[in-house]
């Protein structure tokens, strides 16, 4: 697929931000592995060979009696009366970290939270769950969470701009009235209010955090709407016939999209961040979920655990240090005037 001239430049603009360029690498590869987290943490073996066959636990359940055991249960592969029953007929192919992010070790050298050691690289928390399990499954939800938020409030924040600044009049007036009554709210202490009435899991927190957020782009659309409602183009447009939705999403919200993607993937930050409080202050995710904000509350209540601090506090710093130079990078590419100058 060969882009357009116009792209090529956005697209060199992009990777001349170094900075940019190189966070967004370093993002995708990290997105990639969390993305897999099962293949790469998991207290299930990806492969099992017993008696002549071959096994999958990494994508089926099977019970205890598939190996000569005595329960229909699902088989605990860390067991050591199960393992030692594969192993006396064929052998196990362990992930690189043998932890799920609820998988508790029994065989602590120290009392939970244990500090970081050859079994358990980053340590446990106070529950004896393997810490980098939990980072990896955290990223992973952090980074769904985010972008799956993003999209939606985009979408939302993107239509009502739209009609603002296309119609105007009494329907800009009313909307935006009511966007400045709805902006007003305390936001995180509403958001703690509606989840502690009920037990939040992933969806909720998405319907809850999507009720505010998708304000954040509404007024930049509705601006670049009201500029150009009167161009031209949009008046010849209106001359042949072409309706009212036509011209809003197919001439006018291109012009638009300049500047809506700019502001993305700082919405993505909001949106991690976001969750992340609420996490801290125990009112996010359900309890037991791989969380970093979490983490970062169990680092607070064992402060002698400097490990469970430092950790989840160095992922978010890189996290969001990442999604700030890529922002800046889409934000150089998408500048007129530098577009310009390139093509000078």
């Amino acid at each position: 697929m060969k882009l357009s001239p116009l792209n090529q430049r956005r697209w060199a603009n992009f990777k001349a931000n170094k900075r940019g360029f190189w966070s967004l690498w370093i993002f995708l590869l990290l997105f990639s592995v969390t993305l897999f987290a099962e293949f790469v943490a998991n207290d299930s073996p990806l492969l099992i060979k017993f008696d002549g066959h071959y096994y999958a636990p990494v994508f089926a359940t099977y019970p205890e009696t598939k190996f000569g055991g005595e329960f229909e249960t699902e088989a605990k592969y860390r067991d050591p009366y199960v393992r030692k029953l594969i192993e006396a007929k064929g052998w196990m192919l362990w992930p690189l970290i043998p932890y799920s992010y609820n998988t508790i070790n029994y065989n602590l050298s120290q009392p939970a939270p244990s500090p970081p050691d050859k079994e358990n690289w980053f340590g446990t928390d106070d529950q004896g769950r393997d810490v980098l399990a939990r980072i990896i499954y955290g990223f992973r939800i952090s980074v769904l969470f985010g972008l799956t938020l993003t999209l939606l409030s985009s979408v939302i924040g993107i239509a009502a701009g739209a009609v603002q600044g296309y119609f105007g009049g009494m329907t800009d007036l009313l909307m935006q009235r009511f966007i400045e009554i709805w902006g007003g709210m305390p936001v995180l202490y509403l958001l703690i209010i509606m989840a502690s009435l009920v037990q939040p899991n992933f969806w909720w927190l998405l319907i809850l955090m999507l009720l505010f957020s998708w304000m954040s782009l509404v007024h930049v659309v509705r601006a670049e709407f009201l500029r150009a409602r009167n161009f031209d183009y949009v008046r010849a447009a209106k001359a042949l016939g072409a309706g009212d939705i036509t011209i809003m999403f197919k001439h006018v919200l291109p012009n638009a999209m300049v500047a809506t993607l700019t502001f993305m993937p700082f919405i993505l930050n909001h949106s991690i961040t976001t969750l992340t409080a609420l996490d801290f202050l125990g009112f996010g995710l359900p309890p037991g979920s791989p969380s970093l904000g979490e983490l970062l509350n169990q680092g607070k209540n064992n402060l002698q655990a400097v490990w469970l601090g430092i950790s989840a506090f160095c992922v978010l710093a890189l996290m969001l240090t990442l999604l700030i130079f890529i922002g800046e990078a889409v934000r150089d590419a998408f500048d007129p005037r530098k577009i310009q100058g390139n093509h000078k």
